[in-house]
């Protein structure tokens, strides 16, 4: 029956109070309790409805409890259930019921059962009674009252207190109201564990939760479903915007609904116990969210389909997992059948994320369910072919001839879950997992069948979905396991983004305090005209040496030790932690050496570093590992950090993703960061600590603006400009069968020995035989930039076909066997010659000057719609030319034609772009990444010259152009030097 109130009161809390409560009682089938008369405040029970609920559901066990125990049977009922209470969390309790003398089990829950066969199961579940109370005056000690509390057969589960905007009081109030005047101590219905299970403050817009009451310190999470990419929630029309929590919305049944209630508490809700500490975790909106919406399109379209969930760093993406992967293998059909036989979760760190184990193991209630491949990859097939139900593994273990001998799997499905997916889930490691979930024991005697099988297997396999978790899709990535849009472009299934995070205050945005610092040193040469100074790789040498230089880092290690002691140390109550985050590990040790040594001089007290970096080092002759420096073994370097002992870790290549320190609140960047790897590295900091409201960064190799570009893509929802065109596979094609070096005769005579079958020493020495054909042809060829091209042509083939060959099925033999002959191929050309190193010292150079000045400084934070799309996958060898660079490019036509009385088109010009790739080796972008422009400049010049020279061998007229006028050649190194930028930071 509808409530009415006078227009006196109509604005009130009450009436917001008791909407919520005819939501539930109308429409999702609740009785509403009288307080005064249903309710034990000592218990925190309704008894009345726990006890209608055992005798109406287990009559046979109540009878017998009567039987036995006569008139004390209900007595005997509450001090068993709660002396389990007491013993175990509310949510065990309702899961594994209770059992007194003798041998009476009485259930307190029937959940949802996973299939329909067993209709007596889905009529327990029906019977289940949700009952709603409003203003439970709970206490004995006094007349406070909760708004509302909902009860599962008269156990409570939810507390709500209720805020009124209209009144000029929020959801933060409930949360006030929480932390001074709802104190747990000798309170059955707030007793951690004991009591309700979830505390929410909620007004008409907004809602947040906690689990653990704990007077001052108790700490709520947003439990909001995200309002145009940000925080908050959407409107609804003729609804508040919380109308999620008790009425059902076309997007999904409401979170207090019988469904969503007794899933949550059957499946979801687990205490997390770590380092002498308990926490009851309660799934935030979008995690369980997204596990529910995954399972019921998987339920709806079966197995082969891809699911992106793009949830932000720091958002509680192990436990998302966790709860898919327990979740999915029990899925059934709408004909209830068995979905999935096997989840395979897969991490792309090498160290296995024990959190993700333990919590899955956890959830686990039946033994042996989860395997953990710690070991071989023997021990990965033995799990698949024993039909482990959860397997536990890392993607190079299914990279393995083990695995590739894997047969007749099709006829299993499986959900391989993806934590952080990123480009080697789109190449062959992530080919040779589909490869062994799919290959059958038979194989057929025509080469051309056997071509196309190898070739259908790399595309989208009917027996596998793929359930990919990453808070910063590449790409590739969105290519790869996006859903296509009405656009017509791939699209995250699921989104949690950054800018929700951060709004939420569920992560810190580590943009909001940025300082910039930029290097000028001045080097003089000790010998002059020293022919070890010739060519760009002594010019890296050269800034190599400037940068280690010990006046160079005892200037930045002075900035940082200051800055740290000045901002930092007084944060968390002392218990603050930096990261410095260095170039190589010769950087990472010189840095900790330097730091340590700085801080004894200056006898700084409760200041030490600690060092991370991988293998062996040798440094001024004696051999260095982390374990050395530190004094202690590897694996108790996060341990350690954590206690009161280290404040600075000092890292190189390590830490920088996966590492999860909440008390990191400031970070000291030399070392050149780009796009993901600037996201990655930076959101160490973004975890939240009590306390911790703020975080530090000072920025020694990059700017601002390079920063804010990197974050732009995964700010909001990542998206791509366009699809990439799948057809340029065929330009590639077009340009591997044409560059002189590659005959179809010989491609089709490799791939018929090659998919035959079972091959033999024999049969390699043939397949080599006839691949080195081809590369005499390229020996012999003496154009060293065509061939440079050949072989950037071979990469850009391989990378693209494994990604495009996943995409879609091709159907077409011949790109197989193209791609099987040219992965010898690359690996059977000659490498390039490498000269002897050189090495720079004291006696060939001086620093004569270094000075260390403060650039930019303030926030670098994005606001909302900041967010840039992601380019589709469109150049092989070469970046496409920006608008500026091609004006740039024009001007640099006309000043030569000008000058010069000459003619040269576009084209002539963009045979530049030949010497660019020539010379951007690996060495070559390294050391533009890590490097200021000005220090690299020269080397590039250098190295640019010499390439026109040999370039333009054959062109006398732009080789007179190139040699006599420096102003010119000065003009266009400056501009394709500019291109080499930004290649190198993969812009």
């Amino acid at each position: 029956m509808t409530e009415t109130h006078t227009t006196a009161d109509i604005h009130r809390e009450k009436v917001f109070e008791a909407h919520i409560v005819a939501c539930l009682t109308d429409e999702q089938g609740y009785i509403e309790r009288d307080c005064a008369t249903d309710y034990s405040v000592s218990y925190a029970l309704d008894t009345g409805l726990l006890f209608r609920f055992l005798k109406t559901t287990q009559p046979e066990a109540w009878q017998v409890l009567e039987d036995h125990y006569s008139v004390q049977a209900e007595a005997e009922v509450l001090k068993r259930l709660d002396k389990a209470l007491k013993d175990n969390p509310t949510h065990v309790v309702l899961r594994e019921g209770i059992k007194l003398v003798p041998n009476i089990r009485f259930t307190l829950c029937h959940f949802k059962p996973a299939s329909n066969l067993n209709p007596d199961l889905t009529r327990l579940y029906e019977a289940n009674i949700l009952s709603v109370m409003r203003q439970v005056t709970y206490s004995a000690k006094n007349k406070n009252a909760i708004d509302i509390v909902t009860f599962v057969n008269g156990i409570p589960v939810a507390t709500l207190e209720v805020k009124n905007l209209l009144t000029g009081q929020n959801f933060k109030h409930a949360e006030k109201q929480y932390r001074q005047d709802r104190s747990p101590a000798g309170e059955p219905l707030l007793t951690f564990k004991r009591g309700a299970i979830v505390h929410f403050a909620v007004d008409q817009d907004n809602a947040s939760m906690a689990t653990r009451l704990m007077n001052g310190k108790t700490r709520f999470l947003p439990f909001n479903r995200g309002r145009n990419g940000g925080a908050g929630n959407p409107d609804i029309p003729g609804e508040n915007r919380v109308a999620y929590l008790y009425k059902d919305l076309p997007e999904g049944r409401a979170v207090l609904s019988r469904e969503v209630l007794l899933d949550l508490i059957g499946r979801f809700i687990h205490l997390e116990r770590g380092n002498g500490k308990e926490a009851l975790i309660f799934p935030r909106f979008q995690q369980f969210d997204a596990v529910r919406k995954l399972l019921a399109d998987a339920r709806g379209h079966g197995a082969g389909q891809n699911y992106l969930i793009q949830h932000s760093a720091g958002s509680g993406k192990s436990n998302t997992i966790a709860w898919t992967a327990h979740q999915i293998i029990n899925l059934h059909d709408e004909n209830d059948r068995p979905l999935f036989d096997t989840a395979i979760i897969v991490t792309d760190r090498l160290v296995l994320d024990r959190q993700l184990q333990n919590t899955i193991g956890g959830l686990a209630q039946t033994e042996g369910v989860v395997k953990k491949i710690d070991g071989t990859s023997r021990d990965l097939k033995d799990a698949i072919l024993k039909g482990a139900r959860i397997i536990i593994t890392t993607i190079q273990k299914f990279g393995t001839e083990h695995l590739a001998a894997i047969s007749g799997q099709s006829g299993k499905n499986f959900a391989v879950i993806i934590d952080e997916a990123h480009s080697s889930q789109s190449g062959k490691a992530a080919q040779a997992m589909t490869d062994a979930l799919t290959r059958e024991a038979d194989s057929s005697e025509d080469i051309e069948d056997m071509v196309l099988a190898f070739q259908k297997a790399r595309g989208p396999q009917a027996n596998i979905s793929f359930l990919a978790f990453t808070a910063t899709p590449r790409n590739v990535t969105l290519e790869r396991f996006g859903r296509i849009g009405s656009d017509g472009k791939p699209h995250p299934f699921h989104l949690y983004s950054m800018r929700q995070a951060i709004e939420e205050g569920f992560i810190l945005d580590v943009l909001q305090n940025y300082m910039t610092y930029k290097a000028y040193y001045q080097l003089e040469k000790t010998i002059e005209d020293d022919p070890a100074f010739k060519g760009r790789k002594a010019q890296a040498r050269v800034a190599r040496y400037a940068s280690l230089h010990p006046e160079a880092i005892d200037q930045q290690v002075e900035v940082i030790v200051e800055h740290f002691r000045r901002h930092v140390a007084k944060e968390l109550n002392g218990q603050a932690k930096a990261m410095v985050v260095t170039r190589s590990r010769e950087h990472a040790l010189r840095y900790w050496q330097r730091l340590n040594e700085y801080i004894v001089k200056n006898k700084y007290a409760g200041l030490k570093a600690l060092v991370a970096f991988s293998g062996d080092l040798t440094i001024d002759g004696n051999v260095w590992t982390e374990a050395t420096a530190n004094g202690f073994a590897e694996t108790e370097l996060p341990r350690k950090f954590d206690s009161d002992a280290y404040q600075i870790l000092v890292v190189a290549e390590k830490y920088q993703t996966g590492f999860d320190q909440p008390k990191l609140v400031a970070m000291y960047v030399d070392k050149k960061l780009a796009g993901l790897q600037a996201v990655q590295t930076l959101a160490r900091l973004n975890r939240t600590h009590p306390g911790k409201d703020r975080t530090f960064v000072l920025d020694f190799q990059n700017t601002m603006d390079e920063i804010k570009e990197a974050f732009a893509p995964f700010y909001e929802a990542t998206a791509l400009e366009e699809r990439t065109d799948l057809n340029q596979i065929y330009d590639l094609e077009q340009r591997i069968s044409t560059s002189g070096y590659v005959t179809k005769a010989e491609v089709e005579r490799f791939a018929d020995q090659f998919f035959k079958g079972d091959l033999t020493t024999q049969d390699r020495l043939a397949l080599e035989g006839t691949v080195r054909l081809a590369v005499e042809r390229f020996v012999l060829d003496e154009d060293e930039a065509l061939k440079e091209e050949f072989r950037q042509l071979l990469k850009s083939f391989q990378r693209f076909y494994a990604f495009v060959a996943q995409v879609v099925s091709l159907q077409d033999a011949w790109l197989e066997k193209l791609y099987a002959y040219t992965a010898w191929l690359s690996r059977l050309l000659p490498s390039r010659d490498v000269p002897a190193d050189i090495t720079i010292t004291d006696e060939m150079l001086n620093l004569s000057a270094f000075r260390l000045q403060e650039g930019e400084s303030g926030s670098a934070s994005l606001s909302p719609g900041d967010t840039t799309t992601l380019d589709p996958i469109t150049e092989f060898g070469a970046n496409p030319y920006t608008e500026d660079e091609e004006k740039s490019l024009s001007e640099i036509i006309e000043s030569f034609n000008d000058r010069h009385g000459t003619n040269f088109s576009r084209e002539d010009f963009l045979r530049f772009e030949r010497v660019n790739r020539e010379i951007l080796d690996d060495e070559m972008l390294d050391m533009m990444r890590n490097n200021p422009a000005d220090v690299v400049y020269n080397a590039f010049s250098q190295a640019f010259f010499q390439g026109m020279v040999r370039m333009f061998q054959g062109d006398n007229e732009m080789r007179s152009v190139v040699m006599t006028d420096r102003a010119a050649r000065e003009q266009a190194t400056r501009h394709f030097f500019k291109r080499a930028q930004r290649q190198a930071q993969g812009k």
